[in-house]
């Protein structure tokens, strides 16, 4: 057996987001790399026959693998793509003994957060990377639509400034899905729509034995259809209360956790040291992709501050920093408190439009609020464009968002 052990990648997303062609990248780069076809080996679970799949029946994969390529067992390392494989229960005993007896690197994916983050890290005691794959980020799209500027956005033509910007407001109506670039708008609701409806019913219902699944699709309207708001479970269930369903508090906490798990969205808590009051507030609500603003929207329109309030927590969280919101004593919110990797703080405020003296107004002051209770936070404005007629404070950094977005992260953020 070789001295370097054998390890797993684990490649986690939603549905559609890219996994399976990241796994499949990762098996070419091998194939030009040197090595042999025989070598590679991709599987993927959610072939309808495979649907009955044991635990037990994984050893068959590897047996018959070895019967086809003897000359490969202990004398050179395979690699094994296993796509989706959370379907099967019991699968991370599986790969921990896979890892612990062949001679055999491990490429897995799923679609649930906390199944392979957790079950990963614990079977496989640190031997074990994880990928999360997200829909395209802003630069993603314009490298995917053959439109990234080949140099820094401060050297832009005036031409070029101009399409940056209008190739962001097209980001945020339509959003990152790969498959969804460039459809019109009839075709790519249905095809979103396609998304959410099989995350429900595979991701969800199935995988968690959901019983009252018109009161998830309930939940995931009144979630999605308020993209950057509020929650709270307790006024949920005082409202299904009000219309005679009966359902427990448990079940609707239960609903939330499974529909983040499936990365159809992301909660933010507010920022405090207080768990009770973390616990006991409201939660914001990001869908995983802005092309699903418009789609759960009671208008069918685009919103574009929810949308670039989602666009901007999404590459905060790409940056690797812990993200929660603020509320103020006075009443101001904001939208994000942060800590980078480093350990620096930020309050930053996403705003489309500045030039209304009273939204500026508020927008500045929230800030300033919030800045009595985090005085070692910096303090960010990030906006469409810039503001005409509004001057804002010295001490507080305002950004445009195509250039925020575009660029690689300032120390401060």
């Amino acid at each position: 057996m070789p001295s370097v052990p054998a390890k797993a990648t684990a490649v986690i997303g939603m549905r559609r987001a890219g996994k399976t062609s990241l796994l499949w990248q990762i098996l070419g780069d091998k194939f030009a790399a040197g090595v042999p076809r025989e070598g590679l080996l991709y599987f993927s679970f959610e072939d309808e026959r495979l649907a009955d799949m044991q635990v037990q029946d994984l050893d068959l994969l590897v047996q018959t693998y070895y019967q086809l390529h003897p000359a490969w067992r202990d004398a050179q390392r395979a690699s094994f793509f296993l796509d989706e494989i959370q379907l099967v229960p019991g699968w991370e005993l599986f790969a921990r003994r896979l890892l612990d007896s062949e001679n055999i690197d491990l490429y897995l994916s799923g679609s649930s957060a906390r199944l392979l983050s957790r079950e990963v890290a614990s079977s496989m005691r640190g031997r074990a990377m994880e990928a999360v794959v997200t829909p395209f980020s802003f630069s993603e799209m314009l490298r995917h639509a053959g439109r990234e500027p080949n140099k820094p956005v401060d050297r832009l033509t005036k031409a070029e400034r101009s399409q940056i910007d209008s190739d962001l407001r097209l980001f945020l109506l339509e959003g990152g899905f790969p498959e969804a670039q460039g459809l019109d708008t009839r075709n790519r609701f249905e095809l979103l729509r396609s998304y959410v409806d099989v995350l429900l019913l595979r991701d969800v219902i199935e995988r968690h034995n959901v019983s009252q699944a018109q009161v998830l699709h309930w939940m995931v309207r009144q979630l999605l259809g308020n993209a950057a708001g509020t929650f709270s479970i307790n006024k949920f269930h005082a409202d299904l209360k009000s219309r005679g369903v009966a359902v427990g508090k448990d079940t609707l906490h239960s609903y939330l956790a499974h529909l983040e798990d499936a990365f159809l969205l992301t909660c933010v808590d507010i920022a405090s040291d207080s768990e009770r009051r973390r616990q006991v507030n409201p939660r914001k609500i990001y869908p995983v992709d802005t092309g699903l603003i418009p789609l759960f929207d009671r208008s069918s329109k685009a919103n574009l501050g929810h949308a670039l309030e989602t666009a901007v927590l999404h590459q905060l969280q790409r940056r690797g920093n812990a993200v929660n919101y603020v509320r103020t004593s006075a009443g101001f919110e904001v939208d994000f408190y942060t800590r980078s990797r480093t350990g620096d703080e930020s309050l930053i405020q996403v705003c489309t439009d500045l030039d209304n003296p009273s939204t500026s107004a508020r927008e500045i002051r929230a800030l300033q609020d919030a800045a009595l209770s985090w005085p070692d936070a910096s303090l960010h404005l990030i906006t469409l464009q810039a503001p005409r007629t509004v001057a804002v404070p010295a001490n507080i950094a305002l950004h445009l968002a195509p250039d925020w977005l575009f660029t690689n992260p300032p120390a401060e953020l």
